[in-house]
């Protein structure tokens, strides 16, 4: 099924990368474009005029049912999940996606949507395949024998079994993406949900707009991940939503990382160089993630490919520039 010219509902639509996809959607050649998230409409990341936004609670099933009326294809990106300082403390919270993920399928299969595709995370995989910094690329395989991240992951993997099972069962076509670590701007960079790359800017911003030139980084500092730039991301869920790539497939950068080098690059792009304290008590996730891109080359004879520092350096132009004008708030 082809993007150009079918109806499209994008859930999630409100928040960092949903707000990419409604417009990369509409630029696509959509033939009309539903936003939904359950935020209200003044808290979305990005909105825009000419597709219809609807605040909806993805969690009932009536709202679900609204939401996918005349649809031909579905983007479920919606879930309530954050950095590794959230899902580590937000268990529960991140389970109950599960309900979302549910009543979209059930209302999809009712209505006759022709295609669903569910974002999926590597947060799918088994820890104990990640227990070393130097880490193998983690192949999709390797989701089992499951031992997911506790709470978020196991929330994940499960729904990704359920759209398995809905197109077995049902018939309802269905593509599942696993994301590895999206960053890029017009995301989360402070609050206590955002990830790594947001949060490595914002503390270098900090301590270089208030002359405190320490930074304090989550663990060690040895800890290993793949981060993949957001226009990878979409032109990657693209293509999946519209290959006949049947299982659930890797999404992500292989150009792997430390934290410590993370923080390097932050700290080139900013022209500064921090004293470092660690945080060996602050949540910090599997030693090492990497993606395996083997089957998405492929399947679709491509791969995330923007360098790390590059992305990075668009990332923190578009933190910098929030954060002045929060500060000229709290001036005003």
């Amino acid at each position: 099924m082809k993007i150009k010219g079918h109806k499209i509902v994008v859930c999630g639509a409100g928040g960092f990368i949903g707000g990419h996809l409604v417009k990369n959607l509409v630029a696509s050649g959509a033939s009309s474009v539903r936003a939904i998230d359950i935020k209200p409409l003044e808290e979305w990341y990005q909105v825009f005029p000419d597709v219809e936004n609807l605040s909806l609670d993805l969690k009932n099933k009536e709202n679900c049912d609204q939401a996918v009326e005349w649809a031909d294809g579905v983007f479920q990106l919606a879930a309530d999940m954050g950095g590794m300082g959230f899902i580590e403390n937000n268990r529960a919270l991140c389970m109950l996606s599960v309900l979302i993920n549910t009543h979209m399928l059930m209302a999809s299969k009712e209505l006759g949507v022709q295609r669903f595709l569910y974002a999926s995370s590597a947060c799918v995989y088994n820890g104990d395949k990640q227990i070393s910094p130097d880490v193998v690329p983690l192949k999709e395989e390797d989701a089992y024998p499951a031992l997911p991240e506790d709470g978020y992951g196991w929330e994940k993997l499960f729904s990704e079994r359920m759209c398995r099972h809905f197109e077995e069962d049902f018939g309802l076509q269905c593509r599942v993406p696993r994301f590895h670590n999206v960053y890029g701007p017009h995301g989360t960079w402070d609050g206590g949900r955002e990830k790594a790359p947001a949060a490595i800017c914002r503390k270098v911003l900090e301590a270089k707009i208030y002359g405190n030139h320490e930074i304090e980084i989550w663990g060690d500092g040895h800890q290993t991940r793949s981060f993949m730039y957001i226009d990878d991301c979409i032109h990657g869920v693209k293509a999946i939503f519209e290959s006949d790539i049947h299982e659930p497939i890797n999404l992500g950068s292989s150009e792997l990382v430390t934290i410590n080098q993370l923080v390097d690059i932050v700290e080139e792009i900013a022209g500064v160089k921090l004293n470092r304290t660690y945080n060996l008590n602050a949540p910090r996730g599997v030693n090492g993630r990497n993606s395996d891109n083997t089957k998405i080359k492929q399947y679709l004879g491509w791969e995330p490919s923007t360098r790390l520092r590059d992305g990075m350096a668009k990332t923190y132009e578009w933190i910098e520039s929030q954060m002045l004008v929060e500060a000229g708030r709290w001036a005003a």
